[in-house]
């Protein structure tokens, strides 16, 4: 009984690997606007649907998470005025 249940997982995740802009960009909890933003500004790697008018994203799970941390975030060097004036 096990075993069926990790074949059809892994048969579901297989099958969702290939997200639509809005599943991509509820997985990265922002707008879409905001993915396809991150798109034409090739900070995500996404793959256009060929034999449509309008151009149709998809996205693959592993280059949103690459994309994710291939842009740390770095702390900044500097404290804030309101710090400085706390300290005093």
């Amino acid at each position: 009984m096990e075993e069926k249940k990790s074949e059809s997982r892994e048969k579901e995740e297989a099958v969702s690997k290939w997200l639509t802009a809005n599943e991509a960009a509820h997985y990265l909890k922002i707008k879409p606007r905001t993915l396809l933003v991150w798109v034409r500004a090739k900070k995500v790697r996404a793959y256009a649907l060929s034999g449509t008018k309008r151009r149709i994203w998809r996205f693959k799970r592993d280059d949103l998470d690459s994309s994710l941390f291939a842009h740390p975030v770095v702390p900044s060097g500097s404290p804030t005025v309101l710090a400085e004036r706390r300290q005093q």
